[in-house]
């Protein structure tokens, strides 16, 4: 078992990092309260009850899986809930699932009576190595994704490996593009593990590449909680990421296997030639057949834009990078010209 404590002065907290800890959520976790749980029907029901079973008081709110529970809907439904249970600033959610479930319920809370309580049990190899720290909460709004929303941290964060076992191969390989984005920016030694081992070997060292992102993500939060200059690097392969995922919603493209993507045009050749390898390996796309115009209409409504210009992240080198400020048409005409080759 790992922790790490991220230090954010009133806003510090722990992340646990092991095998079987959902049945000691409340060694870590204040339960004694009114607790909402929230869910999707694509966690196992048995992640859920594990955590209710530690409440004294307890509900499980399970939505449709997918990014359209990140909604008003989806909102509205958490906080009529909340209020059928009477809770107040002294209760807490327990989030239990993957970026979706963490992203709206972190939102809740800071929301709900101006801020209760948050716990996250991220469930997804995704979340886990990415979204479950640093405070970033969300919705989607008018089709544009994470467009409103709030920095708020968790109080703890238990991330659980052994839920990782009923997640499908693809999840595992969507998950693991975040810890390449992580080792491409910050992490040498990190990109050279995922380059050397196999993709059998990869699987078994799991908890160690969880452990290296979050360590990763945890010491760029620590300098910038709230995006105000290093942290930006975490967006790394999401700019176009982002417009890839809002451009092939219905074909189901996952939000890792996008970013993948992403990482390409931002990439020098020779880290390129040393990244398409890994990515394959991971079973992550390295080309893909979408309307590049289409997709690039969504990069002027990406939060990372403002006045016209794009604060776009560049890896030169392996394990180092370079934030750069284009303009949104030189941003669009370096993707073109990648994708058109």
């Amino acid at each position: 078992m790992a922790k790490l404590h991220l230090n954010l002065g009133e806003n510090s907290y722990d992340v646990i990092i092991g095998k079987n800890l959902l049945n000691s959520a409340n060694k870590y976790f204040n339960l004694n309260r009114k607790v909402l749980i929230v869910t999707d029907d694509g966690v196992p029901t048995e992640y859920s009850e594990a955590i209710s079973k530690q409440c004294k008081t307890s509900k499980i709110v399970s939505l449709k899986s997918g990014e359209g529970s990140k909604s008003v809907d989806g909102l509205s439904k958490l906080y009529q809930a909340m209020i059928q249970m009477e809770m107040d600033r002294t209760d807490c959610i327990v989030a239990v699932g993957g970026g979706v479930v963490g992203d709206l319920a972190g939102f809740v809370a800071s929301s709900y009576m101006r801020g209760i309580d948050f716990y996250n049990v991220p469930t997804t190899l995704l979340s886990q190595v990415d979204s479950s720290i640093g405070g970033k909460t969300a919705i989607n709004f008018g089709g544009v994704k994470n467009i409103v929303g709030a920095f708020y941290q968790p109080k703890c964060v238990l991330v659980d490996t052994d839920t990782l076992k009923t997640l499908p191969q693809r999840q595992i390989s969507n998950g693991l593009a975040e810890a390449v984005k992580m080792s491409l920016t910050s992490d040498k030694i990190l990109f050279e593990k995922l380059e050397k081992l196999s993709y059998d070997e990869i699987l078994n060292d799991l908890e160690s590449i969880i452990t290296a992102s979050l360590k990763i993500k945890q010491y760029v939060v620590e300098q910038d909680e709230k995006e105000a200059g290093l942290r930006k690097i975490l967006n790394f392969g999401h700019t176009f990421g982002h417009a890839i995922e809002a451009q092939t919603e219905m074909q189901g493209m996952f939000h890792g296997e996008c970013v993948a993507l992403g990482m390409l045009p931002m990439s020098s050749v020779s880290v390129r030639e040393r990244l398409v390898p890994v990515l394959k390996k991971l079973n992550l796309p390295v080309s893909c057949q979408i309307d590049i115009d289409e997709a690039l209409n969504f990069v002027c409504h990406d939060k990372k834009c403002a006045n016209g210009f794009v604060n776009a992240i560049f890896v030169d080198k392996i394990g180092e990078f370079e934030i750069k400020k284009l303009s949104i048409s030189d941003f669009c005409g370096l993707i073109k010209g990648y994708f058109a080759n």
